[in-house]
């Protein structure tokens, strides 16, 4: 994320920022607090008694917010024992029952990109499927970097679509980032090779490198991606450094599909989870974080760069859940 001088913010322009991008993911997470809240909150809130019949139409509105089975099986079990154990004696006591369930399966998953300053570059292969939102990721995560004083090369990996290509030049014109590309069709490997042996020489902090998106059921493209992991080893035997995986919370359940093929296919060491402004489908990331057990690296809540968000999972419980 990006850094602030300590001598050049005050205190309070410090929360002041801190507040105003709490309320940015606040707002972007407004569809699936309204089902949460609407149907969640308010049916704890409305119940004078809380017993087995309020948990069972609790694990329905669950459900419904996309927050998958195994997820949504596992706070109705801390929930239930913490009725059984008479714990739950007022819809507050409720409240902080399921935060405290939620952030059980989110906070292992809450580890940040750790960028190694020592690797020059450090590579970041960003994968995923068409529509994701990969390369609008790549030039947010740039610009991230480059405000925080590192220096970022790009790669125009994905040369099945000119249009990617141009949108990642784009943001190199207006970050004054440089982006190494080759023509539409060119071998994607063989330009992120060229990209790695630019940024070695020109002792680059950070090589993002976009790759052309993808189904997980087109193992040709997928063989493509084992490729670019070998061709990258012959440069740098450690490298990529963080294969992060892109994927729209949109898609609801298909996301965890893909995130299943893409580790199995390739590895993945990272997720980036974007578009959760755009459904009310945001319990996806429970479901993620209880099946992948993959650190989730950022969420995208918004458009503008600040709205890819390192992700944190009180954070985003309180965010979830708020009134």
């Amino acid at each position: 994320m990006v850094s602030f001088k300590k001598d050049n913010i005050g205190s309070d322009s410090k929360q002041f920022i801190k507040q105003d991008m709490y309320s940015r993911l606040k707002r972007g997470l407004s569809k699936t607090r309204d089902i949460l809240n609407t149907d969640v909150m308010e049916l704890i809130q409305g119940q004078q008694e809380i017993n087995e019949d309020l948990l069972e139409q609790f694990e329905d509105q669950l459900m419904m917010a996309d927050v998958g089975v195994e997820a949504t099986q596992y706070i109705s079990a801390h929930l239930s024992e913490a009725l059984h154990d008479k714990k739950l004696n007022s819809s507050e006591d409720m409240y902080h029952a399921l935060q405290s369930s939620m952030n059980g399966i989110l906070e292992k998953s809450e580890q940040p990109l750790n960028v190694n300053r020592e690797k020059k570059p450090f590579v970041i292969l960003m994968v995923g499927i068409n529509g994701a939102g990969k390369t609008t990721t790549i030039g947010k995560l740039a610009q991230q970097f480059k405000d925080s004083g590192l220096n970022v090369m790009m790669a125009a990996g994905d040369t099945f679509r000119a249009a990617a290509v141009e949108q990642l030049q784009e943001w190199g014109r207006r970050l004054d980032i440089p982006v190494v590309s080759q023509s539409k069709g060119a071998d994607a490997a063989s330009v992120i090779y060229d990209a790695l042996q630019s940024a070695q020489s020109r002792q680059v902090d950070v090589l993002i490198a976009d790759t052309a998106g993808r189904l997980h059921t087109q193992k040709n493209l997928m063989n493509e991606l084992e490729k670019i992991k070998r061709v990258i080893a012959k440069l740098d035997p450690t490298a990529p450094h963080e294969t992060m995986l892109v994927l729209d919370a949109g898609t609801g359940q298909n996301a965890l599909v893909q995130a299943r093929h893409f580790n199995e296919a390739i590895g993945v060491s990272g997720i980036t989870l974007t578009k959760l402004d755009g459904t009310a489908k945001g319990g996806i990331v429970f479901s993620i974080a209880q099946q992948m057990k993959l650190p989730i690296r950022y969420i995208g809540v918004g458009e503008a760069a600040q709205d890819l968000r390192v992700f944190d999972s009180m954070e985003f419980i309180k965010a979830l859940l708020s009134h």
